[in-house]
């Protein structure tokens, strides 16, 4: 009843300077002596309850319990491991193969981040990318995986495996950031690689969450060739909005509509729907997470061009990637 009491008394708007501003807050409680005996420890769990409030969507409050001090501890731990984890060698780009759906040809791949810890283990992504964005340490790991990229594109080509277009993912952070513009084509000087080939993957709530004018970012990108899809499409309420006005090459079907494709005719209708409006807007469409054959056959049939999913390969290393883009060739060649 007081944490109730205090969020209805701070969203009263006040009035500075003849203009009306509201506030919020986030609440953290712990309880003597059922959390802790000390005053010390019912601060640090009062605390660690409030950021577990900030998480689920701030102007609320939430209880400490045994299990957020786990995961405190957890993210804490990673944190303090990712500060290290670049210049340790730990972070390593893979390769998702991205396939044309009506020919089976490789066209490119999309750049993903690993981290293998020598203590932790492979610590997945969903669990140290959002560190990373809270931190602000995705500003150099983004730096880090474009340039890898870059490299590592025009390598393939000077071995003979020809051009290859990469998809990168791009952050609100990074957006937010003015030399955004300025890595991007220091990346591509320095690799020698064609802006062409180079897809900057961004998402919905990007734009709504990146400081200054990212649509303005984007045409300058694009005008040098860059190319630029729309990840995620599917899941929001504004998408649309943002189809007709940014200057998008490609759009990448959610998995979520990906995975029900083929056993849900609602959900069938929705990726015809999108994958027609696209098309008329001449922007290709992407299906990610297609793990069978029945998803790639209807995807195929409704005009998707191109898909990546375990049905093809999941992330692989420059290595093993360059290794299955040269095998796929010689089985399509062969006729198998």
């Amino acid at each position: 009843m007081v944490a109730e009491r205090v969020l209805r008394s701070l969203a009263d708007p006040i009035v500075v300077g003849g203009r009306e501003i509201s506030t919020t807050a986030s609440i953290g409680i712990a309880l003597y002596p059922d959390h802790a005996t000390t005053a010390e420890t019912l601060l640090k769990h009062a605390d660690t309850a409030m950021y577990h409030a900030k998480r689920r969507g701030r102007a609320n409050y939430q209880y400490f319990h045994p299990s957020l001090g786990v995961a405190a501890m957890r993210r804490f731990t990673l944190e303090g491991e990712l500060r290290h984890a670049l210049e340790r060698g730990e972070l390593q780009v893979c390769y998702q193969p991205r396939v044309r759906l009506q020919s089976g040809v490789i066209e490119g791949a999309e750049a993903l981040l690993r981290w293998e810890h020598p203590e932790l283990g492979a610590v997945q992504p969903k669990e140290f990318i959002p560190v990373a964005e809270d931190t602000g340490l995705i500003v150099p790991i983004g730096a880090y995986v474009l340039e890898t990229a870059c490299r590592q594109a025009q390598a393939w080509q000077e071995n003979g495996l020809g051009p290859l277009r990469l998809s990168v993912n791009v952050s609100s952070r990074q957006f937010s950031h003015d030399d955004l513009w300025e890595r991007i084509t220091k990346s591509l000087r320095d690799s020698g690689l064609d802006p062409q080939l180079i897809e900057m993957e961004i998402t919905e709530s990007l734009m709504l969450q990146a400081e200054g004018d990212p649509e303005t970012v984007l045409r300058d990108l694009r005008g040098i060739g860059v190319k630029v899809a729309l990840d995620d499409f599917g899941t929001g309420y504004s998408s649309l909005s943002y189809v007709t006005r940014l200057p998008l090459d490609t759009v990448k079907l959610d998995r979520s509509i990906v995975r029900e494709v083929d056993t849900d005719p609602a959900t069938a209708s929705v990726a015809r729907a999108i994958i027609v409006m696209a098309h008329s807007l001449g922007i290709e469409v992407v299906a990610e997470g297609i793990d069978s054959e029945p998803q790639a056959a209807l995807l195929r049939e409704l005009g998707c061009e191109e898909m990546q999913g375990f049905l093809v390969a999941g992330a692989l290393a420059a290595d093993e990637f360059a290794t299955f883009v040269a095998d796929r060739r010689r089985l399509l060649r062969s006729g198998s």
